[in-house]
């Protein structure tokens, strides 16, 4: 036996090839799995022993053992159960078992410091044994799903009830073979309209799944064999070093190796709004999906995906695409109108068409009377009845404009992809006309106004200017190169002693690094080894420095405390400075004054001002101060002051020019001081090169938050440029403004701009530079952080109203003409002559195609021409009632006079004069489409040879109009036209086009059309009242 078990492990010990040198808990790991193994092997040898016995089969002379599917060797002694178990279950006792977080960090195969070596095998042998950092989300909706929603729209309900009875009367009146030609042309028409539906909506929702894919592809700083380098959330894998900082989300659940003062909000997870502290001591478990809310750290991934208490809520989660915006909700109760206006039409119709059929006032073909009390049949009165009740519902059918919400899912479909090439990714549909409203944007200056780019260009020690770095003394060159490299958050990394460097961190951090290790000599890495760090603060938007307390390795006994930020806010907390020799002198008031007027002479460069203090304290008084965790803050001595130049943007001046001259005011809000602020604001536009700070237009933000609330209202709107603003001034700005009336499109950033984005009426967050707290509060993502792209979306925004408003206007058009026609020949000549399937013809195909061509027309520079358009302005405005209604009267005129006297002058039958009728309705609806293009200029064919979509719908709807008329003349119910009748139908459509050009010649008041109304109908009801 004991030979067996000899020869089983003697087997399974090449395959296993476990090293010598293991750590405690490995050590157990591998004798459980030796134990659990031998004895599988003992069993399989002895159950094979058997079965060959009994079957009496001799035995092979090599020896049988079970080869198991075991982990790597690596990850051996730790499986994703016992990983999720512990960060899910906070279990200290569990990670104790493993021997604290280095035990689970060697277990994994990472280096606390270094990372996991990153090469393609070790990424993938991780992705093998512990899954990857992906989650599986619900099944994405079917095209089925979308045509069962579309047959769930009262519109399309409504349509089909009326093809039911159309179907069923024309059986009745005309037989089977004849009579279904109506009824099923509307049917036809219908699931014809539901499937463009379908479709549309079903493409939508994939473009929407698309967009959550990118807005998901969160970029996550990792360190792998060394070196910090950024990828994608979805490729962070177990046993990553992920280095974490405010405004960031925790990409996956792991444990805490460094940092400091780092507080999570887990509310997303917990619902607790209260930020939970993370240390290695107390609480070292950090869960995927949570945010960032204060300091900086480094964490080791233990369970990504699947495994994370997070991926299993996001798996149950679809993200919801049935938005619906203002202007659908709008739309859709115009909709509802416009079918309640028909039904009572319809129905007034139905009840004189019987009254006179009843009366003995209509007459058939012959010139009979049709009813003649009990002298005519039953089929006959029959037969007439469904006849009235078929051109009621002809105007029922006429009256829905079913095209309406088609436009707005086309337009706004094509504008978000459209925006999406622009660097604009729309979070909420909602934004997209909103953005069209604005009245006012209040941005950021640093990345969006300026290229985010910074390069140290100045250095002052005490108040002299250096150049050389070699006239600095050795004590103070020290001094400095401590205080940047360990009071920072970025990093540099050196792959070879010859290679060049690389630096990460902020833009501010990379600058100041770069300046330290390029012209100083810093060795970082000498530095952080020298030195420990005792206490950190952390820098936000707030405070506007941070801080550090260390330790020299060589000193036990002296604390150093070093601190950076704006130049003025530390310069206040000094009492004294260095000079360029490394002497040490008092600031008094001259001294103070002098060193103002240095800040403010790199400031008016457009310099960023960075200030550098320090002070050292002993021990004894450090071990006081801890108790407090507050750092040393007075009587500091000031090191030096560096001055960051940030370039502005190219095109950023052209870009605000436009935004104002659209009538939309521009702010910038900076954390800057002011004169640094001033002299961007006046680079870029926002200011005008003599408009003196005097004048209110420039602001501090201390000096804003301490108005009163009136004097915040009365000056809000002259304010140009708020400088040294926290989170909290950028929306108590928003809030004045909105209290004003005005529409407000708000840029942020970090995370304490995330209140400001959610107040806006339009959140603006920055791609790169902008946190995943920042991007989840906002309504559209600026891809590449740049106030151009703020004002494309601009533009973007109105030409969704716009292509809106032409559409709208280009379908009254349509339904005003058609039920008008029909209700005055049903009343006066007992018929109709546009039939159920001629007017869905025209509804159809000229809605779903004219939605298609006016709707996803591109912006132009008349759209930036304009002010924006209020909260409270009407959707259909004074100029759209002038131009619809003008041509609706048009069409009226000329139908009804081809109605009564259209055999007549054409000398041609009532069935050719229908046809003429339809052709030239038909047409004139071509012809009008054209005046869409422009709401308000004359030349409507401006910028047309652009629009090859346009065009081309044109020439399809043409083509099938013709074959309409001269080949589906059993389906349309017509007759083919002659050269001359068609040159007639033609002629009459074409003057729709000097007609409108004359009609945008009238002016037109801005009061509201409607409003004119309802004044009237209020002095009527006073006039009722006083009488009676």
């Amino acid at each position: 036996m004991s030979n067996i078990l000899h020869v089983g492990l003697n087997c399974i010990e090449p395959i296993l090839d476990m090293p010598t040198n293991r750590s405690i808990p490995n050590k157990r790991w591998h004798l459980a799995f030796t134990a659990i193994y031998s004895s599988r092997a003992l069993y399989s040898l002895l159950n094979q022993k058997k079965k060959k016995k009994s079957r009496k089969l001799p035995v092979p002379s090599n020896p049988s053992f079970v080869v198991l599917n075991v982990k790597p060797e690596a990850f051996s002694s730790i499986d994703h159960t016992t990983l999720t178990a512990i960060v899910n279950e906070k279990s200290f006792n569990k990670l104790l078992e493993f021997g604290g977080i280095e035990g689970v960090a060697d277990a994994l195969g990472t280096g606390i410091k270094n990372g996991i070596d990153g090469s393609v095998n070790d990424v993938a042998l991780r992705r093998e044994a512990f899954g990857s950092n992906t989650y599986q989300r619900p099944p994405a909706k079917r095209l089925f799903h979308f045509v069962v929603e579309a047959f769930k729209d009262l519109t399309i309900l409504i349509l089909l009830f009326c093809a039911a009875l159309s179907l069923g009367f024309g059986i009745k009146e005309n037989g089977a073979k004849e009579g279904w030609y109506d009824g099923g042309s509307i049917f036809v028409a219908v699931f014809l309209v539901i499937s463009v539906s379908a479709v549309s909506n079903f493409r939508q929702n994939r473009q929407f799944e698309k967009l959550s894919k990118v807005s998901n592809n969160i970029k996550v700083d990792v360190v792998r064999n060394g070196r910090r380098q950024q990828i994608s959330i979805f490729e962070v894998v177990v046993g990553d070093v992920v280095c974490l900082k405010i405004g960031d989300q925790v990409p996956a659940d792991g444990l805490f190796l460094d940092g400091h003062s780092l507080q999570v909000d887990e509310s997303s997870m917990t619902g607790e709004s209260d930020h939970v502290e993370i240390n290695s001591h107390h609480n070292p478990f950090l869960f995927s999906g949570t945010k960032v809310a204060d300091g900086y750290a480094q964490m080791l991934v233990t369970s990504v995906g699947m495994n994370t208490t997070w991926g299993e809520t996001m798996s149950t989660i679809s993200r919801d695409t049935n938005e619906q915006t203002p202007l659908q909700a709008r739309l859709n109760k115009l909709t509802s109108s416009i079918g309640k206006a028909g039904l009572a039409v319809a129905f007034l119709v139905l009840v004189v068409l019987l009254v006179r059929y009843f009366t003995g006032n209509t007459e058939d073909e012959n010139g009979n009377q049709e009813f003649n009390g009990s002298n005519t049949k039953a089929d006959d009165i029959v037969n007439s009845v469904v006849r009235i009740i078929a051109a009621a519902v002809t105007i029922v059918v006429v009256a829905i404009p079913e095209g309406l919400p088609l436009a707005v899912t086309l337009t706004l479909a094509y504008s978000m992809k459209r925006m999406m090439a622009d660097q604009a990714m729309v979070r909420k549909l909602s934004a997209c006309e909103t953005m069209g409203s604005a009245t006012t944007i209040c941005t950021d200056k640093t990345g969006t106004l300026t290229l985010n780019q910074m390069k140290v260009t100045k250095f002052w020690l005490g108040q002299d200017p250096i150049e050389d770095s070699s006239l600095i003394s050795t004590d103070l060159l020290n001094l400095i190169q401590q205080g940047v490299a360990l009071n920072t958050t970025g990093s540099v990394y050196r792959a070879t002693s010859g290679s060049n460097y690389e630096f990460s961190g902020s833009p501010t951090e990379k600058a100041i690094l770069s300046w330290a290790v390029l012209e100083l000599d810093m060795e970082m890495e000498i530095l952080i080894k020298d030195f420990t760090i005792l206490h950190v603060e952390a820098f936000n938007s707030e405070k506007k420095r941070s801080g550090v307390s260390i330790r020299s390795e060589a000193d036990h006994n002296t604390v150093h405390v070093h601190w950076k930020g704006a130049a003025e806010m530390i310069l206040a907390m000094c009492s004294s400075y260095y000079d360029a020799s490394g002497r040490m002198k008092d600031i008094d008031d001259g001294e103070r004054m002098t060193f103002e007027q240095i800040i403010q002479g790199m400031a008016a460069s457009s310099l960023r001002c960075i200030a550098f203090a320090h002070k050292q304290i002993p021990e004894e008084e450090h071990e006081i101060r801890e108790t407090s965790q507050k750092l040393e803050e007075d009587s500091l001595t000031l090191i030096g002051l560096v001055g960051i130049k940030d370039p502005c943007r190219s095109g950023v001046r052209r870009a605000v020019e436009d935004c104002q001259y659209a009538g939309v005011n521009v702010k910038m809000i900076t954390g800057d001081n002011v004169f640094t602020a001033r002299a961007i604001a006046t680079e870029c536009g926002i200011l005008r090169p003599h408009q003196d700070i005097n004048n209110e237009a420039v602001v501090e933000g201390e000096v804003f938050r301490n108005y009163t609330p009136e004097e915040r209202m009365e000056k809000v709107d002259k304010i140009r440029v708020m400088a040294r603003s926290s989170p909290f001034d950028k929306l108590l700005m928003v809030q004045c403004l909105k209290q004003k009336g005005h529409v407000v499109a708000v840029t942020g950033d970090g995370t304490n701009d995330a209140p400001a984005l959610k107040e806006a009426d339009i959140g603006l967050s920055m791609g790169i530079q902008g946190t995943e707290v920042a991007k989840e509060c906002s309504d559209i993502i600026i891809l590449d952080d740049n106030f151009a792209s703020i004002a494309t979306v601009l533009k973007w925004g109105r030409c969704v109203y716009n292509n809106i408003q032409k559409f709208i206007q280009f379908q009254l058009t349509v339904n005003v003409a058609a039920l008008v026609i029909n209700f005055v020949a049903a009343i006066s000549a007992g018929e109709v002559p546009l039939t159920a399937v001629q007017l869905l013809w025209v509804n159809l195909i000229m809605d779903t195609l004219g939605a298609l061509a006016l709707a996803t027309e591109q912006p132009t520079k008349e759209l930036m021409e304009r002010l924006p358009v209020g909260r409270t302005e009407p959707l259909i405005t004074n100029i759209m009632w002038r131009n619809l209604l003008v041509q609706a009267l048009y069409q009226i005129v000329v139908l009804l006079t081809l109605q009564f006297k259209g055999e007549s002058i054409f000398g041609v039958n009532e069935k050719v004069k229908d046809t003429l009728i339809f052709n030239t309705f038909v047409l004139c609806q071509v012809f009008n489409e054209f005046n869409a293009r422009k709401l308000e200029k004359k030349n409507v064919f401006k910028g047309i040879h652009k629009n090859k979509l346009f065009l081309g719908i044109i020439g399809i709807t043409i083509i099938l109009q013709v074959a309409m008329v001269e080949f589906l003349k059993k389906f349309a119910d017509t007759e083919r036209l002659n050269w001359g009748q068609w040159g007639a139908c033609l002629g009459i459509a074409a003057i729709s086009w000097p007609l409108g050009w004359v009609v945008k010649c009238i002016s037109v008041s801005k009061k509201p059309f409607l409003s004119y109304l309802r004044w009237q109908e209020h002095h009527f009801l006073l006039y009722v009242c006083t009488k009676f």
